[in-house]
């Protein structure tokens, strides 16, 4: 009967393919209209992608599309690329390349293909391996045109169509088709069709045509939120073997828990005596999660393993103990295991773990993150583990899965919830120096530097550099003083707070310029911001300021009895909806100053109209973090 289905779906696709066919001028560069050449490493001429569905287990996906590059930067738009593995058969791939004339010059066959493991070489093994077209051009611009068919028995990853893939692509023409020759629903949910050229044929049937190339622009909200998505999932669907239905985040949920994790959280009887002991006078279950945690971390180390239900199902635990070793998955499947023995309840979490804040689609459930993290319970709120690191405080996510939708997989199914959001109060940045300056211009300071939250997220990492390479990392951090020299580091990482304290001695030769008989000073010496935003003739896109923080400096400068103050600022206040900035500079005594500085950035969306005045706000701070204070030596 599949059979008859897909000869069926042939008869159909080619007459579907004469009402949006390529034509001759698709393989020609000079065919392309301007307007899609402007902000273009590559256009895509024509794309189109159909997914027949015979059946829960049986999934067939042909792909056509041909992409001019115009330079090395377009190379990677080629997505002459398939994976496969035992459930994923790659049936036929062949690509053409052309001259900017659109002759032909070189042809691949499936056997021309390079081929390799999907995975990096920090992967211990895995099960997934690759196939893609490894061509050099020798002249651009050149065409490519590429064909391939490939027959999958798992439908968890129903292929989504995202027409444009990535800044500076055009699209002349795409479209997208899923045929469902079985009985099974399928769920679409359609993102930003409204703000491109976008025709619906039907809810599984789309087509694209000259969608013009998004340039990149800074603060943006991520590509992946500005493209137009057609996202696509069976309500019930096979996962390498394993059946599952997915009509909402409950039903996926729920199959996750059953079929991914139960089973795999057996631990043996020596994991279980030892969290047992070593929580045995601990009531409170927060603090048996953290000597739990730790006692993992000491225990074990991050390697990635690519095995299972398409990378989906964890290693059990057991393995995970026995190894000292596992992945996202292995190592929280393993923590969780290790709460379970001392009665601690945790949720096994996927996320969409980045530096950039991308959320789990609370609406729409579907096969997607690329993570997993513990989710502890506590009351009303929930602690969030990253089970990976060896050195991460308890519960601390900023900087690679806070402020974002999680999915949580429970027994009952699976639950979208919030991660932590650490607001400008939760990362602070505070900087106290005491600075002695000579009258020839040279500075020594005691320079110490607390953060939490994000702002600590960013510092923490040299905690486990050498001490060569700690002193290059201040070098660079303060590349503002010249031929500084750093004499002494002393680095405190309380991780029951969250706070990390850097001491620093340091020293500097002509800190403070010489003219004649004066020195010009710049007092803000430790924390001066020097980049300004790009600007745009005309912003195109609405930008975001994804994290708030706040900075608090405060720096004495004692100076020598023969230096005098001439002249200097009081300060400034700058209030705008985007932060607060202010500094102030202080006479404490004839031969001693106080410099004092707030800033603090709002996090937040906003319309591209207003990024002129954040532009603004920033080159002020750039500005004022300059200010100058005259001084005359006697």
């Amino acid at each position: 009967m599949k059979h008859i289905k897909t000869h069926l779906f042939c008869v159909f696709s080619f007459l579907f393919t004469l009402s949006f066919s390529q034509s001759d001028s698709d393989y020609k560069a000079t065919t392309i209209p301007i307007s899609l050449k402007v902000k273009a490493n590559a256009v895509v001429r024509f794309d189109k992608q159909i997914i027949e569905i015979n059946d829960y287990d049986d999934m067939y996906v042909t792909t056509h599309r041909i992409v001019t590059v115009f330079n090395e930067y377009g190379n990677r738009h080629q997505n002459a690329i398939e994976g496969y593995d035992e459930n994923t058969k790659i049936k036929d791939m062949e690509a053409r390349i052309y001259d900017a004339s659109g002759d032909e010059i070189k042809k691949f066959k499936l056997r021309d293909f390079t081929d390799q493991s999907a995975v990096s070489g920090g992967t211990l093994y895995s099960d997934s391996r690759v196939k893609y077209l490894n061509y050099t051009p020798v002249k651009y611009p050149y065409t490519i045109e590429y064909k391939s068919e490939v027959q999958m028995k798992s439908t968890a990853f129903v292929p989504q169509w995202v027409p444009i893939d990535d800044y500076y692509v055009s699209v002349e023409k795409s479209e997208y088709q899923i045929v469902n020759n079985s009985d099974i629903p399928v769920r679409t949910k359609a993102v930003n069709f409204d703000k491109f050229n976008i025709d619906v044929i039907s809810e599984t049937h789309a087509k694209a045509s000259n969608l013009e190339g998004i340039k990149y622009e800074t603060y943006n909200p991520g590509i992946s939120n500005i493209v137009p998505r057609l996202k696509s999932a069976l309500t019930t669907f096979n996962m390498e073997g394993i059946k599952g239905e997915n009509n909402n985040w409950t039903d996926f949920g729920k199959w996750m828990y059953t079929e991914l994790i139960a089973g795999t959280d057996e631990i043996p009887q020596s994991a279980i005596d030892d969290v047992k002991r070593l929580t045995a006078n601990v009531t409170d279950n927060v603090e048996k999660a953290k000597i739990v945690y730790k006692y993992m971390q000491d225990k074990t180390r991050y390697i990635s393993v690519q095995v299972g239900i398409g990378g989906w199902k964890p290693m059990d635990a057991t393995d995970v103990d026995k190894l000292g070793y596992g992945d996202c998955k292995g190592l929280t499947n393993y923590t969780k295991a290790l709460l379970e023995a001392v009665n601690v309840p945790s949720f096994y979490t996927v996320v969409w773990g980045d530096s950039d804040l991308k959320d789990i689609d609370k609406d729409f459930s579907v096969t997607e993150g690329n993570h997993v993290i513990l989710c502890l319970p506590d009351d009303d709120n929930h602690i969030f583990l990253e089970c990976t690191s060896q050195t991460n405080p308890f519960g601390f996510t900023a900087g690679f899965t806070d402020d974002r939708d999680v999915l949580l997989v429970k027994p009952q199914g699976g639950e979208i919830v919030h991660t932590k959001i650490y607001n400008a109060e939760d990362s602070k940045q505070v900087t106290n120096a005491i600075v002695n300056l000579s009258a020839n211009g040279a500075i020594d300071a005691k320079v110490k530097i607390e953060t939490t939250g994000f702002q600590y997220a960013k510092h923490e990492g040299i905690v486990t550099l050498s001490e060569r390479d700690q002193k290059l990392s201040y070098k660079k951090y303060w590349d503002n003083i010249n031929n500084v020299e750093i004499l002494s580091i002393d680095l405190k990482n309380n991780k029951d707070d969250i706070v990390l304290t850097e001491s620093i001695d340091l020293s500097a030769k002509n800190y403070a310029s010489k003219s004649g008989n004066r020195l010009i000073l710049m007092p803000n010496i430790f924390n001066r911001v020097e980049a300004i935003p790009t600007r745009y003739e005309k912003r195109n896109l609405d930008f975001k300021i994804q994290r708030a923080y706040k900075d608090v400096d405060e720096f004495i400068i004692n100076l020598p009895d023969n230096v005098v103050v001439e002249a200097m600022s009081e300060g400034e206040k700058i209030e705008t909806k985007f932060g607060l900035f202010e500094y102030k500079i202080e006479k404490i005594t004839d031969h001693q100053l106080k410099f004092s500085r707030l800033w603090i950035m709002n996090k937040g969306d906003y319309n591209k109209e207003d990024y002129n005045a954040f532009r603004e706000f920033r080159k002020q701070i750039v500005k004022l973090d300059k200010s100058k204070i005259i001084l005359k030596v006697n």
